[in-house]
């Protein structure tokens, strides 16, 4: 790598925060208005899980005294989970002050704004506000401190090199998940016209209801379905078992699933194969279909299939169900498995199970390469990231 210059991170950009906004302000529609929680969710990738909002003319007067966010802009979390960063990419929203640091007026000629955001991303700067964050209760890094972190920065042209080599993984990662969100609609569109609509291909291999294929009223589900289906329990399907908590955090080869989803890998594992996933407490609402060797936490039932070719049909059955319902929580949502046995699904022909079932395969067999590729590609951006900012990997035209 060039030589390298040093610079303080008030040299070459702003390091601020938004004006106060107070809770009187909000409204039910108009600015969307973001706080730590919301940023998270934003550098995670994530979409928003509720919006509050300001009203224009309160934005409006902000930004006419002020500067309001701008693309290529970044807020750093400043309070309790500190240190995730997030690059504006669409504007026309506000935030929090205090618990967010905004990085702005970055001056390009000094520093690319990838360049910038990896960095903020690495191991160098994450282990620098963790060593000197504030507050004996809750973490906090400060305006202060940001200004006099120092960092050596290389030419432009090889901070644009080593941007774009990080970059290029970024991007295959999002075109990966882009694919895998498209795989699964087409596994539920499928679901959906054979389950549903009830248009399977019938022996002639046309849909089944719409070429007149035969529907009986069936008193259980107050709908019609067709000639020698039936409707099930759950408990017909699947027996239902209790996650574990899981205390060693050494690293290893199996996932561990919680409520949320994926939380980390370990060396050990509870179940292999195929499993449908329900959440026992907290966010219930998230159903997930596997297909390995894994471990569950005590917060998620696991299940165990009791017949063939029925884990992604029971999987695309209940996973639109609104289990909040049927919470039982008074405080945390919880679920139990006595009423999860108790729900009632259809239970097709053995042939159209079968059918189904090897088509959905076939697609869930990619979404897996592409979730485990993903998962290589990380490591491969984690293990590159600290290595290009420090130099210790040099970069090529």
């Amino acid at each position: 790598m060039s030589d390298v210059v040093r610079y303080k991170f008030s040299e070459f950009a702003t390091i601020t925060s938004s004006k106060r906004v107070h809770l009187s302000d909000y409204v039910e529609v108009g600015v969307p208005f973001y706080r730590s929680k919301e940023i998270i969710e934003l550098a995670n990738n994530q979409g928003i899980s509720e919006t509050l909002y300001i009203s224009e003319e309160k934005y409006n007067e902000i930004k006419n005294k002020y500067p309001v966010p701008q693309i290529d802009d970044i807020l750093i979390t400043a309070v309790g989970t500190i240190g995730k960063i997030y690059l504006v990419k669409d504007v026309g929203f506000y935030f929090k002050d205090g618990n967010l640091i905004w990085v702005r007026d970055v001056n390009k000629e000094i520093i690319n704004i990838n360049y910038l955001y990896y960095f903020l991303n690495s191991p160098i700067f994450q282990s620098n506000i963790l060593k000197n964050n504030i507050g004996a209760v809750q973490k906090a890094i400060t305006i202060d401190h940001l200004k006099s972190i120092e960092l050596d920065l290389p030419t432009l042209e090889d901070q644009n090199n080593i941007s774009n080599i990080l970059k290029n993984i970024d991007q295959k990662i999002a075109l990966n998940n882009q694919i895998n969100e498209e795989l699964e609609a087409m596994a539920k569109t499928l679901y959906d016209y054979w389950f549903v609509q009830f248009d399977f291909p019938d022996e002639n291999g046309k849909p089944y209801k719409s070429s007149g294929g035969k529907m009986v009223y069936n008193d259980q589900l107050k709908r019609e379905i067709p000639e020698g289906w039936g409707v099930e329990n759950l408990s017909n399907f699947l027996t239902i078992k209790n996650g574990k908590d899981h205390k060693d955090l050494s690293d290893g080869n199996y996932p561990v699933y919680g409520s949320g989803g994926l939380m980390r890998k370990v060396e050990d594992y509870i179940f292999e194969g195929e499993s449908v996933l329900i959440p026992r407490k907290g966010t219930l609402n998230n159903i997930m279909y596997v297909d390995e060797k894994f471990w569950t936490v005590d917060t998620m039932f696991y299940t165990d299939m009791k017949i063939d070719y029925v884990a992604l049909y029971t999987y695309f059955s209940i996973k639109d169900i609104d289990f909040t319902k049927l919470n039982t929580g008074t405080g945390v949502p919880s679920m139990t498995a006595s009423i999860l046995y108790q729900l009632q699904i259809i239970n097709p022909n053995a042939d159209i199970l079968k059918n189904f079932d090897e088509l959905v395969r076939t697609t869930y067999r990619m979404i897996f390469d592409n979730r485990k590729q993903n998962q290589e590609l990380n490591q491969l951006r984690e293990w590159l990231l600290p290595m290009l900012m420090n130099g210790q990997v040099k970069v090529e035209e």
